[in-house]
């Protein structure tokens, strides 16, 4: 998302670093340097006392300088000695000198017999001392000794370097200084320079004022939005999760950071996770909803990650089955009106033929069978959501050819299902059930099974069900509701067995297969359990009037108590 530029807009967040680093890079070269060029200078003129200190001493201590002093002319001798040795060691002068300052040596000749210019009294005193002075040559740095003879001071011995001279010495080590200092901030500004080239791409050249309100409209809107919002790095580790998103997939807050193939989601969801091309609203299920899944590689070069986008599905799934059923119902209603419509066409034809006995001998028999099943599923069960639904479902089974029945042990009382228990739930459950055992037996009669399942034998003829037959069992009791919905058609393999719940596993082709996983994944939520046995291995129970029913027997068990779905609860929140 890229924000709007003001007209006068500030230099770049990477521009701003690239000055600060160059600026905080030459004044960290500019001081390096001064403390170099001071601890030099320092170290220069260290380094010149202790030359002209050794020079004094070495004067000072020589036996021939002794000897000399103690001839009638200490200059014809001491003067080339001074000279030599100043040559010899570099340094500006070598004065010797009587005790009474009176000079013996001096590099300017003429000045050999006058008086010496600096201090004495404390090399009088037996020290060895250090000084700053000006002098005849300018200022200079000397070191002034006592000549000794036994304990007797016959003399004093000054040897000095020029402060011009240390100061050349220095200037000399400044260039040096300056071409390294130079090349320092060369380097430093080079190397921030490509850092903040970096920078820039990274940061698409916004300044901080840009970036800090992009990051908080990110904030907002990742909050705000009710999608699911996912981003996977390229290592497929979760990036960002928002709040919809780690509901959805029923995530902790430790989500982040965490690889995709941890999260324990199911198999073909994490498969379209870990897709590197990009998928558009599939259909997915998790042990609690039915989510659209949306993914975007994010590719730049090489593959950086992936977006994900995440809609809740199960509202809209639950309501589009529940329409289906009132489609159905609706249209089983219609049927009826028209198959009543002929009904009585006939009880009228027979009045008007005169036969009257016979006429009532008919309706009476038609609304007796319909009395019947009404007053059976009425008085078995109490709970009106289930009754109509299943009062719906015998008039669509029967606009197919099917005979649903309720078994005689049904049985479910006013107040036995707990409000905790949603009607929408068991509409979801018994209502795809039932639908899947209506079409296996329509497809028995009519001798069109669909793929995967195998035709069932009944009876020594082997042929198929002379009626094809739905039983459905709904029993509250003992802390639990059973139903179960048996069929006669033709089963289902043991090769199917494992995979009948998975989403798109059906035998009716493409675009179906989504009923039972909505039923397990209803089940789950309620903290119950969906069991399939029978098949084409055996019969799987007798209806009402003693027959075999010989197909798939579908049970699901669920809790009625409030202590076992917070047992679930707490289950799947520790999981």
């Amino acid at each position: 998302m890229r924000l709007p530029r003001p007209r006068t807009r500030p230099r770049s967040l990477a521009g701003q670093l690239f000055a600060m680093q160059v600026v905080l890079v030459a004044a960290v070269v500019a001081g390096c340097a001064f403390f170099a060029y001071v601890s030099g200078s320092e170290q220069a003129k260290e380094t010149a006392a202790r030359q002209v200190r050794a020079a004094a001493l070495a004067i000072a201590d020589s036996p021939s300088v002794r000897e000399a002093i103690g001839t009638p002319d200490p200059s014809a001798v001491l003067q080339p000695y001074a000279e030599r040795v100043r040559r010899d060691t570099g340094i500006a002068f070598v004065t010797i000198m009587s005790p009474e300052r009176v000079r013996w040596t001096h590099p300017d000749s003429d000045r050999i017999g006058e008086q010496f210019l600096g201090h004495t009294a404390r090399a009088l005193r037996g020290e060895t001392f250090t000084e700053t002075y000006t002098g005849t040559l300018g200022p200079s740095i000397r070191v002034v000794t006592p000549i000794r003879d036994g304990p007797r001071i016959i003399g004093l011995v000054s040897a000095g370097i020029t402060v011009e001279r240390v100061s050349s010495q220095v200037r000399a080590q400044l260039g040096a200084l300056g071409l390294a200092a130079g090349g320092a901030l060369a380097l430093g500004g080079l190397g921030t320079y490509v850092i903040n080239a970096r920078l820039r791409r990274h940061t698409h050249g916004m300044n901080a004022a840009e970036l800090s309100r992009m990051h908080d409209y990110h904030q907002a809107t990742l909050h705000a939005v009710r999608e699911g919002l996912l981003m996977l790095d390229g290592r497929r580790r979760i990036a960002l999760i928002n709040d919809a998103g780690r509901e959805l997939l029923g995530l902790g807050p430790g989500a982040v950071g965490r690889r995709v193939t941890e999260l324990d989601l199911p198999a073909p969801l994490t498969g379209a996770l870990l897709a590197s091309e990009e998928r558009v609203d599939e259909l997915h299920l998790t042990a609690d909803r039915v989510i659209v899944v949306n993914t975007r590689p994010v590719v730049g070069g090489e593959q950086r990650g992936t977006v994900v986008t995440l809609r809740d599905h199960t509202e809209l799934q639950a309501l589009s089955g529940e329409l289906d059923s009132e489609r159905g119902f609706t249209q089983a209603l219609r049927s009826q009106a028209h198959e009543a419509a002929n009904r009585l066409h006939t009880v009228v034809s027979l009045i008007e033929l005169g036969r009257a006995e016979e006429a009532v001998g008919f309706a009476t028999a038609e609304l007796e069978l319909a009395q019947a099943l009404t007053d059976r599923v009425v008085g078995a069960v109490a709970e009106p959501v289930l009754a109509a639904l299943l009062l719906g479902k015998a008039a669509q089974a029967n606009e197919r050819g099917v005979e649903l029945v309720l078994a005689d042990d049904s049985l479910i009382d006013d107040g036995d299902l707990p409000a905790t228990l949603p009607h929408r739930d068991l509409v979801t459950i018994l209502g795809n059930l039932i639908d899947n055992a209506v079409d296996a037996a329509s497809e028995a009669v009519t001798g069109a099974p669909g793929p995967g399942s195998v035709p069932a034998q009944r009876g020594a003829g082997g042929g198929r069900a002379a009626r094809a037959r739905v039983t459905v069992t709904a029993l509250a009791g003992e802390g639990e509701l059973l139903l179960r919905v048996a069929d006669t058609g033709a089963g289902i393999g043991p090769q199917d067995a494992a995979a009948v719940f998975d989403r798109g596993w059906s035998t009716h082709g493409t675009g179906r297969g989504i009923g039972l996983a909505l039923v397990k994944q209803a089940v789950h939520r309620n903290g119950g359990t969906v069991t399939l046995d029978g098949g084409t291995d055996g019969d799987t129970g007798t209806g009402p009037d003693g027959a075999t029913d010989v197909g798939a027997r579908f049970t699901v068990r669920l809790p009625l108590g409030v202590a076992g779905r917070t047992a679930h609860t707490t289950k799947e929140a520790t999981a």
